[in-house]
């Protein structure tokens, strides 16, 4: 993941963390259900305690930006990445049933494309 801290700066790193996953999830750079890092590999990435990451996702969560869905981590959601929930919702349907069927991913994929015209 994209994200820097500087330890010069007046901002804390929990807060540099928080602003840099919204900013990455507003961009684009992180779509709507992709999956965050966990807490404790992203605080050894960024040199950060595992609490100053982890108060980063709950701002980010309580602000309704991401999602915490236990063991399977913690998500972006479609409000932060501009996506509409219906079309997240879709999406999540069409990959569980193509995962159901066996489909590769590439495959499913390839299916997206053409059915968009792409």
């Amino acid at each position: 993941m994209d994200i820097t801290i500087d330890a010069g700066s007046a901002t804390p790193p929990y807060e540099q963390v928080r602003l840099r996953i919204a900013a990455l999830a507003a961009s684009g750079d992180l779509a709507a259900g992709e999956k965050l890092p966990p807490v404790r590999a992203l605080a050894a990435e960024l040199g950060l305690a595992a609490n100053t990451v982890a108060r980063a996702y709950r701002e980010l969560e309580l602000a309704g930006l991401v999602e915490t869905r236990g063991r399977l981590g913690t998500v972006v959601t479609a409000r932060a990445a501009g996506t509409s929930a219906q079309a997240q919702k879709a999406a999540q349907a069409y990959a569980e049933k193509v995962a159901g069927l066996g489909v590769p991913p590439e495959t499913a994929l390839a299916l997206v494309r053409a059915a968009l015209g792409l």
